[in-house]
């Protein structure tokens, strides 16, 4: 067949690409101190734990002593032996109940925890996730740090739809994956050019600069030649080679400032699923330290996915305490014992990394006054259920929160979640005025 002038060389559309998309180092080029002059740092994280939470109900209407919740009603938190754990961070502290996204309604129950970051309304208008509130941040702000967030994950990767292990969305589409080994996250962090001199780097920098900038004007020559439905795929592709260029240009003028110097003694980066506490503790630890000395300041956590039951993740129960199950099973059969071990256990480890920011002066104040962090889940006690999800709120009292009480949303003041997503990101200078089907703020929480 004679070509057409509208016809494609596959080695013209080639030409170029396999370098430029295979930068090894590019991901985990941005670390250490933000930019000079800037103000106190205003971060923003959002942990994630899976199948829901324990809250059985008792004759008097009052929470139970394993529940997840401290109280039911609005007021004053009182803690008990499952939240217990919080007790030195307790004047951080804000739980929320009723809060949700309606865009999960329509999702599976395990499926909710692709849109908790994100309020996405994959059941609807959107049938690909969209932006979560943390790249938002990252988008409007990450550029004052080495990198513009960090995205962790007890499993690692993105999943797939329905079944993410990632919470974290660059926008439609574009799911970003967890990391979830310590070494290589420890590595990305605060080792990222190896064994190569920031000479070494520099030049492999402008190589592939010089590459992208080849590709670009490549593409832009083929562009007349594509039809439509072509055309849109093509700007898809320019798109993921625009955010090379944006990552090389940055991490090129972050070769000029020093890598943070870190003390790694205790930290133990060999940890595995073989000791729960210890990985993810030793997880929080790097969460902590890459926000300790500004190597980014918005972040997300998956502790546990909503799928863990294929993996050691899902078996965390039987290390900790011997459940004779996979942890998954907890959430059906909600034995009392069992799940409040587990409730404890986990309310321990997430008070272990807000104490750690608590403990650290900043300013005035400490890393917690200038951190917003939101715990919760995309479950309510009823396991497979997409509505009132548990939510927890800590730190940032100089952010503009005001914390000690649980605030109870029912049908007769319903509030969307994505307005507590409103006040996050409006608190850490992302000005917005919604987000996702947000209706305004959540200003039951801020002072």
């Amino acid at each position: 067949m004679k070509m057409k002038s509208w016809h494609l060389n596959r080695r013209d559309v080639l030409r170029g690409g396999g370098l430029a998309l295979g930068l090894p180092f590019l991901n985990g080029m941005s670390w250490a101190k933000g930019l000079a002059g800037e103000g106190r740092p205003k971060r923003l994280v959002v942990s994630y734990i899976a199948y829901g939470i324990y809250d059985p109900k008792t004759a008097d209407g009052k929470a139970h002593e394993w529940s997840w919740y401290p109280r039911h009603d609005n007021g004053p938190i009182t803690l008990n032996r499952a939240s217990a754990p919080f007790e030195p961070v307790q004047d951080s502290l804000t739980y929320l109940r009723g809060l949700d996204h309606a865009g999960g309604y329509g999702l599976g129950g395990h499926s909710c925890g692709d849109v908790f970051a994100t309020g996405a309304d994959m059941t609807g208008p959107e049938k690909t996730n969209n932006i979560s509130v943390d790249q938002l941040a990252a988008k409007v702000n990450g550029h004052k740090t080495r990198y513009p967030s960090l995205v962790l994950g007890s499993e690692g990767g993105t999943g797939s739809y329905g079944m993410s292990k990632t919470l974290s969305h660059a926008g439609p589409g574009r799911p970003i994956p967890a990391l979830k080994r310590p070494q290589e996250i420890f590595n990305r962090l605060f080792q990222p050019y190896a064994n190569k001199t920031v000479g070494d780097v520099r030049s492999e920098l402008k190589r592939e600069a010089s590459v992208l900038d080849l590709m670009m004007e490549n593409y832009r020559s083929l562009h007349g030649k594509l039809g439509a439905e072509d055309r849109e795929k093509m700007d898809e592709y320019l798109e993921s080679v625009r955010a090379l260029e944006q990552r090389v240009e940055r991490t090129s003028r972050w070769t000029h400032e020093p890598l943070p110097e870190i003390d790694s003694e205790g930290l133990n980066l060999d940890a595995t699923y073989e000791d729960p506490t210890e990985y993810i503790r030793c997880m929080y630890d790097l969460l902590y330290l890459a926000l300790q000395t500004d190597s980014t300041r918005f972040a997300t956590f998956m502790t546990e996915s909503e799928h863990s039951t294929g993996n050691l993740v899902g078996n965390f129960a039987n290390k900790l305490f011997g459940y004779t199950g996979a942890t998954h099973d907890i959430a059906h059969k909600r034995p009392e014992e069992a799940s409040g071990l587990w409730e404890k256990w986990r309310a321990e480890q997430h008070s272990y990394f807000l104490q750690r920011l608590r403990d650290t002066p900043e300013g005035e104040g400490n890393m917690l006054d200038s951190t917003v962090v939101l715990w919760g889940s995309a479950h309510p006690h009823g396991s497979h259920s997409t509505r009132d999800y548990p939510i927890q709120v800590a730190g940032g009292n100089r952010l503009g929160f005001r914390h000690g009480h649980l605030h109870a949303f029912d049908e007769s003041r319903k509030v969307p979640l994505s307005n507590l997503f409103v006040s996050m990101l409006n608190a850490v200078d992302t000005p917005v005025e919604e987000f996702a089907d947000s209706t305004g703020e959540l200003t039951e929480i801020l002072g």
